[in-house]
C-alpha cells in the first residue's frame, strides 16, 4: 500500500477531531465541518465526501459505527472515535506539518482542534511548527547560496520560500 492511501488526509483527521467530543451521525458531522464559524473557514466539502471518508476511517479502525433506529425512517449510522482513533488524533494535533504548502489547510485544521483541547496543545503545536519553519529557512538559504549566480530564477524561488517561512515564523510567535 502506498503512503498516500495509508495516511489519512486533513479532512479525515478533521472528521476524527469532530468525533472526539461525542458520537455523531454523518449529517451532524457534515454540518459541523461546514460551519463558517469554525473549521468551515478552512475548506469546503461535499456531504457525500463525508460518508466516503467515514467508511475509510471505519476500515482503518479509527471509528466505529452503530445503527440507531429512527422509526418510521430507516436507521442511521452513528460514528464514534475508537481508542486508536483518539491516540492518532492527539499525535496529529501536536505534530507540525511536513511542508510549507500544508500550512494553509492542514496546520489551520490542527490549530482549530488543538484549541479545542486546551492551551498546552496549542503551544506544543505552535512551538513544533515554528521549529520546522526555522529548519526550512536554513535549508532554503543553503540551497539558494549554492545557485545564486548560475540559476537566477531558482534563486528567486528560494528567496520567495524563505520570505514565506519567515512570515510564518513571525505569525507563529
Amino acid at each position: 500500500m502506498s503512503p498516500m492511501t495509508s495516511t489519512p488526509l486533513t479532512i479525515e483527521w478533521s472528521l476524527l477531531g469532530v468525533l472526539h467530543k461525542q458520537p455523531m451521525h454523518g449529517y451532524e458531522i457534515y454540518q459541523t465541518l461546514s460551519n463558517f464559524e469554525g473549521i468551515g473557514l478552512v475548506w469546503r466539502l461535499k456531504q457525500s465526501q463525508v460518508y466516503a471518508l467515514l467508511s475509510k476511517l471505519e476500515e482503518r479502525g479509527y471509528v466505529t459505527a452503530t445503527l440507531e433506529p429512527q422509526d418510521p425512517r430507516p436507521p442511521r449510522k452513528v460514528y464514534e472515535l475508537t481508542a486508536n482513533g483518539h491516540q492518532a488524533l492527539m499525535e496529529w494535533i501536536q505534530s507540525p506539518v511536513e511542508h510549507g504548502r500544508d500550512v494553509r489547510l492542514e496546520f489551520l485544521a490542527k490549530l482549530y482542534f488543538a484549541q479545542k483541547e486546551g492551551k498546552e496543545y496549542v503551544q506544543t503545536l505552535l512551538n513544533q511548527q515554528q521549529m520546522a519553519c526555522e529548519e526550512w529557512i536554513i535549508e532554503y538559504q543553503m540551497q539558494a547560496a549554492t545557485i545564486e549566480q548560475e540559476q537566477p530564477y531558482e534563486w528567486l524561488v528560494y528567496q520567495f520560500r524563505i520570505g514565506q517561512m519567515q512570515a510564518m515564523v513571525e505569525w507563529l510567535t
